[in-house]
């Protein structure tokens, strides 16, 4: 009996724990926005985390932005914004993702319901805008080693139909999986240490 009891208050102290780090929907909006360029924060639709650490909508905008915060559960910030028409294929990816469906695996799968038409994808080019950095201090709106890269959704573009090498490089765009429905030019700007 008392080893249950102590299982029990353990339980209850590690819940505890968990719902003082989950930021609240003001800071993680805050964080969420600063992937997206200045003059398209305001009308952005924000998703984040509820007390269940389910992804919810925390803020429902008026604009083509959407911005996910940073998934409290981890150690380092990582928050994107995206344009709307890319909601499906990236909520396709997170539903995947939760089922232990990851990687190629994951693209493969979005890709065929894309060519089926079970999947909505742009065929005009949309933006991605990804933030990375250590951690992020909601008290000051700073990101600790911010790194802010760009990704350009360009489906079924090609190496012949672009122009760019299909090669990463440092500071230069390139087309990452070309002639598929994720095909998207990558730009990624040298880090400073």
């Amino acid at each position: 009996m008392k080893h249950t009891l102590s299982l029990f208050l353990l339980a209850l102290l590690t819940m505890a724990a968990h719902a003082q780090e989950l930021p609240s929907a003001d800071h993680q909006i805050a964080g969420a926005l600063l992937a997206a360029p200045e003059e398209l924060r305001t009308g952005a639709t924000v998703y984040g985390y509820n007390a269940q650490y389910e992804l919810v909508t925390l803020r429902q905008g008026s604009a083509d932005l959407v911005c996910l915060a940073s998934d409290p559960k981890r150690k380092t910030f990582n928050v994107a914004c995206y344009h709307k028409e890319l909601d499906p294929f990236m909520a396709r990816g997170r539903e995947l993702t939760k089922t232990g469906i990851t990687g190629q695996q994951r693209n493969e799968i979005r890709y065929e319901e894309i060519k089926a038409g079970k999947l909505l994808m742009p065929r005009e080019p949309r933006m991605l805008y990804v933030m990375t950095g250590s951690k992020f201090d909601p008290a000051t709106g700073q990101v600790e080693k911010p790194y802010l890269r760009w990704v350009v959704y360009t489906p079924f573009a090609t190496q012949a139909s672009t122009g760019l090498s299909t090669k990463p490089a440092e500071g230069a765009p390139w087309l990452m999986f070309p002639g598929t429905p994720g095909a998207h030019i990558m730009i990624s700007p040298p880090r400073h240490q």
